[in-house]
């Protein structure tokens, strides 16, 4: 049971890799076969992996047809972040007004642990962690549904930021996080919505929609992806 979990966790992370690296552009067919002989396991763990992908909305699953790498919507991006405008504006208020020692200290060390993040290379961890403090801040307000709504448009968003947000964006998107964060200890209610606002419309207008990809299949694709 572990190795499977070790085998499914290690395709997971390459395919992601591949993804977040433009190797494997938006549409690319994921054949199970292929990718099976590629990593040396049965087609079993290569299906978990790829429902794995799927959850996190990085693949599509079609019926008849097989994986591909999931195609991010203009339309649908746009979306999302207009309701989380909404959304997170009065988060950060009502956070604002009641912040607490303990609530202070969390979010202090999440922004360190993006800090930290910030100074590695492994980009597919970076877009995760920095939706991960908008989920938190529901939390440390102890709002589930908040958070479980706030979860699941991130992760419709994740393959966007995936896909289109330079690491230099990124590296912006922590420092407005600090900015929030410090506006949230001062209890100023305001400026962190303020910052809330202007943060979410940095990250949305920081994505190039129109970037150009390689047009690499999948086996170029995996002969540069390390099992």
């Amino acid at each position: 049971m572990e190795a499977s979990s070790t085998s499914t966790s290690t395709i997971t992370q390459s395919l992601t890799r591949a993804i977040v690296e433009h190797r494997l552009p938006p549409g690319t067919k994921l054949a199970e076969q292929k990718l099976a002989d590629h990593f040396g396991v049965s087609r079993t763990l290569v299906r978990q992996a790829l429902f794995q992908l799927a959850q996190n909305r990085l693949v599509t699953l079609e019926p008849a047809r097989g994986a591909f790498v999931a195609t991010p919507s203009v339309a649908e991006a746009r979306q999302v972040f207009a309701v989380r405008r909404m959304l997170e504006s009065e988060m950060v208020r009502a956070l604002a007004r009641d912040m607490t020692p303990a609530r202070i200290k969390a979010l202090q060390a999440h922004v360190a642990s993006e800090r930290a993040a910030m100074k590695t290379a492994d980009a597919g961890h970076r877009p995760e962690l920095l939706g991960d403090l908008h989920v938190r801040m529901a939390q440390l307000m102890g709002n589930e549904v908040l958070a479980q709504m706030l979860d699941d448009l991130i992760s419709r968003c994740a393959l966007i930021t995936l896909m289109y947000q330079s690491a230099s964006a990124a590296e912006h998107s922590h420092e407005e996080h600090v900015g929030i964060v410090a506006a949230l200890v001062e209890r100023d209610e305001e400026r962190a919505v303020a910052l809330m606002q202007a943060h979410l419309e940095h990250v949305e207008a920081s994505l190039t929609y129109d970037r150009k990809r390689p047009a690499n299949h999948l086996s170029m694709a995996l002969s540069l992806v390390t099992p």
